[in-house]
């Protein structure tokens, strides 16, 4: 079959993405592996950034529809709940000053809900890889379904389809994958009640991650040692000593207990594609770009990327030559901001992750002198949130550390013209 666009992978790039072309009038496919979507615990932070787009999609009333829970506040705590630094989102420039948190497949049943009739979605289509046309340039996919193959012509293809993207690594695009150093458990917790903020715990044996989930529930992420639950078994004393080592988790202890059979072990990696385009191919996503997931950065990410790539290929054209310099923009649009966002996530994962050393020591040092300083604080919430994205300098550093006075640390950053600004 011939179409003007396929996307592969029905994340929420994926989806994001034919939302976003198909509001252009082009025919989009989508296909994806699986049956249906998956409930995994990704995806359930929204920061204000990713509120934005899914309002301009006109997908935000059924996210609040499906029970998106609104915080206002990502603070940092010691184990006994003691406030490390606080980011206040209220602070925040633009229409959309909070977080949402929500289930994942709230948010894909949202894009869904959106999608154009030009848009059709099909599932169980395994894709096998690229096919190119007499110049070499992609010119669709191959596929299979119900085990026979499929040669799917497209005039763009858009590879939406994860962390290991047969797409990109069959197109020739290559990417950085690191794993860190440890894993996080997730945890489902059903009747209980948190406060309205996501609330990150930094101990001696890391991270401990709390935020508010629709349905009175919560979900709690407990970073572990790569080997630490291996066996299974019981986990009595392993969660007493969690919640002996975070005693302000204790009102969680009765549903952490009940949960700890429906436990999800995740592995965290680091990726980045250094080029995110092709003749014929964008990536968008976790197949371009992953962080660590305490910085709440992937559904930002993602749909920027699907939002950016349809911005480009509205204003160049939809014939091949017009298609690929709308790629090239494409990228050189994205790829200085996800590089300035992978490195937000890393610096503030790895605040919170290392447990021992120098790392742990300089993390705590920035922690209390940024908590103190008005203007940082408002810098490093809308690095966070997306809104007003701003370049820390060497200046700044110095002054995070403490080694040297600042004069403006009650003056308010530059605000930007639009909340989605770039680099």
């Amino acid at each position: 079959m011939t179409t003007d666009v396929v996307v592969c992978g029905a994340g929420v790039g994926g989806l994001a993405s034919a939302h976003a072309l198909g509001a252009l009038g082009l025919r989009v496919l989508v296909v994806d592996r699986q049956d249906g979507p998956a409930d995994v615990p990704k995806g359930e932070i929204l920061q204000p950034e990713s509120v934005r787009v899914l309002d301009a999609f006109g997908a935000l009333p059924a996210v609040h529809a499906g029970g998106a829970v609104p915080v206002a506040r990502l603070a940092i705590r010691d184990p006994a709940g003691r406030a490390l630094l606080n980011l206040d989102y209220a602070d925040l420039a633009g229409d959309h000053r909070q977080i949402l948190c929500t289930g994942y497949p709230n948010v894909l049943d949202a894009l869904t809900g959106v999608l154009g009739p030009g848009v059709e979605v099909r599932r169980g289509v395994t894709v096998t890889g690229v096919l190119r046309d007499d110049t070499g340039r992609i010119a669709g996919i191959r596929a299979v379904r119900d085990g026979r193959p499929h040669d799917i012509a497209a005039r763009l293809v858009v590879a939406a389809d994860g962390l290991s993207s047969r797409l990109r690594a069959d197109a020739g695009l290559t990417a950085r994958r690191q794993a860190y150093d440890h894993r996080l458990v997730a945890f489902d917790l059903a009747g209980v009640h948190v406060d309205d903020e996501v609330t990150a715990y930094a101990g001696d044996r890391g991270l401990r991650l709390v935020y508010p989930l629709p349905g009175g529930r919560c979900r709690l992420y407990v970073q572990v040692e790569p080997d630490e639950l291996r066996g299974g078994g019981d986990l009595s004393d392993w969660s007493a000593a969690v919640l002996e080592g975070t005693p302000a988790l204790a009102p969680l202890a009765d549903a952490l207990r009940a949960a700890l059979r429906t436990r999800q072990i995740l592995a965290v990696h680091r990726l980045r594609a250094p080029r995110l385009s092709t003749p014929g191919l964008a990536l968008v996503g976790e197949a371009a770009h992953a962080v660590h997931p305490m910085a709440a950065q992937g559904m930002n990410s993602s749909l920027v990327d699907a939002e950016t790539l349809a911005q480009r290929v509205a204003a160049a054209g939809t014939d091949p030559a017009a298609l690929d310099r709308a790629l090239r923009e494409y990228h050189a649009a994205r790829l200085p901001r996800l590089d300035h966002t992978a490195t937000v996530s890393h610096n503030a994962s790895r605040m919170l992750t290392t447990t021992t050393g120098l790392p742990r020591v300089l993390g705590r040092r920035m922690m209390r002198h940024t908590s103190t300083n008005r203007r940082l604080l408002r810098i490093t919430t809308g690095n966070l949130a997306g809104v007003g994205v701003h370049r820390l300098t060497a200046l700044d550093r110095l002054h995070q550390f403490g080694l040297l006075p600042d004069p403006r640390a009650n003056d308010r950053p530059r605000q930007p013209a639009t909340e989605s600004e770039t680099l």
